[in-house]
């Protein structure tokens, strides 16, 4: 088995604390069409660079049935900007139109395979893996960006059409695993494509 969710897997189900206060879990998106999960943080310059990106493509696609909930997996031991209480802030100053949940024992990231931040995985009703990786192919200068792969598999899924590109690798910073140096990966990590 390779580490990260390979398409037609099944959405691992997680108990994740939200920045509004409440506790997330697969099922409390049962009413959305499609379900974008991404693992996201506060700190990392692709994150930053992107995060408009994303909101647009959030604020366009909501309406259309899709949901999108945002995990930050980094450990706090690595950057302490990953803490709850920035997630908390962060949340409050940007109001981002996805939620935030806090993955502290980075259970979720292995259980998903979260290769960087960002990296998006798509679910469709059945919440089966239809889409990983990038959301775009230059997240922390979106300037510079000539894809954007969020927007185009979001795209094809409520039009009906199939997935053309299923998968990407993301770009962007490594997940901070606890207690390993800020570069590290997993030895059974790789490339996607």
């Amino acid at each position: 088995m390779s580490f990260t969710l390979e398409i037609g897997s099944p959405a691992p189900d997680f108990n994740l604390p939200g920045t509004d206060g409440k506790k997330y879990r697969i099922d409390s998106f049962k009413d959305a069409e499609y379900l974008v999960v991404f693992f996201t943080c506060n700190h990392c310059p692709y994150v930053i660079g992107s995060d408009e990106v994303t909101r647009a493509t959030a604020e366009k696609y909501i309406p259309q049935g899709v949901a999108f909930i945002g995990i930050n997996s980094n450990s706090v031991n690595t950057y302490a900007e990953d803490s709850f209480e920035h997630m908390v802030e962060r949340m409050a100053e940007h109001r981002f139109p996805w939620v935030y949940v806090h993955d502290e024992t980075q259970d979720v990231a292995r259980a998903y395979g979260a290769l960087r931040t960002p990296h998006f995985f798509i679910f469709n009703r059945q919440r089966r893996l239809v889409y990983t990786g990038r959301g775009l192919d230059n997240p922390r200068n979106t300037d510079l960006a000539t894809v954007n792969d969020l927007d185009r598999t979001l795209g094809e899924l409520v039009s009906g059409e199939p997935v053309s590109i299923p998968a990407t690798n993301p770009i962007g910073c490594n997940v901070k695993w606890d207690g390993q140096d800020a570069h590290w990966m997993p030895a059974d990590a790789c490339d996607l494509v």
